[in-house]
């Protein structure tokens, strides 16, 4: 059996956590022993992010797999591979159409057989809705914010940080020009059309540029 190591960091800091390309390799190197397979290599994309499968790498192991040349993919975590749950299953699903089984020694996963499978469906799906519902939380958070007038991120066109640089308060001249957005709006006119008549009327954005219709599209959406 021909196996691959595969092994990831983002940033050098994640030395510091017990991820390090070495500590990782060492890993692969030993599972392969445990395997009884014959480790081809180990890959490694250093200073890489999971958030797209878009790596050299990852390019280079795909290759591996579509060609048949190597029969396991071995990883020392799964979150080394991706973060995506939507390419996790791509990745599988292409492993699968060559044959290649997936094995994480920190997860004690193992796609040859079904309990490994099973886990592993298991696993990213909490991690899916542990996603989502951290996003839900901070989107609340943002909304209950916003309901008590405090800053949240940038402070929208139309207002300006209160003393305190929590709170947000009216900016009367801003104000102004959005409430001729807005009427130009109602009256049928498309963002570009309404930056067109900004600016002939001589109003500048607030960085005193002169207004394009994506700045228009953001003042109405912050509205």
């Amino acid at each position: 059996m021909k196996a691959i190591g595969y092994v990831r960091v983002s940033t050098e800091k994640q030395a510091d956590f017990g991820v390090s390309l070495e500590a990782q390799a060492e890993k692969v190197r030993a599972m392969a022993v445990v395997q009884g397979a014959e480790l081809v290599d180990v890959i490694v994309d250093a200073g890489e992010s999971a958030k797209s499968l878009n790596r050299p790498g990852m390019a280079r192991l795909m290759a591996l797999v579509e060609s048949r040349a190597v029969d396991t993919v071995i990883i020392a975590k799964l979150d080394r591979l991706t973060r995506s749950v939507a390419d996790l299953a791509e990745l599988l699903k292409r492993f699968e159409r060559r044959g290649v089984c997936l094995v994480s020694v920190a997860d004690s996963l193992d796609t040859r057989t079904a309990a490994g499978r099973l886990v592993l469906n298991i696993m990213t799906s909490v991690s899916q809705w542990e996603r989502e519902a951290i996003g839900e939380r901070t989107r609340d958070a943002m909304r209950h914010k916003r309901a008590n007038g405090e800053r949240v991120g940038t402070v929208p066109f139309g207002y300006r940080a209160g003393a305190d640089g929590l709170h947000l308060e009216a900016d009367p001249a801003e104000q102004g020009i959005l409430s001729r957005i807005r009427e130009l709006k109602a009256a049928g006119h498309t963002t570009r059309q309404i930056a067109d008549e900004l600016n002939r009327q001589g109003f500048t954005t607030r960085r005193g540029t002169a207004w394009r219709f994506q700045y228009v599209a953001e003042a109405l959406r912050a509205a």
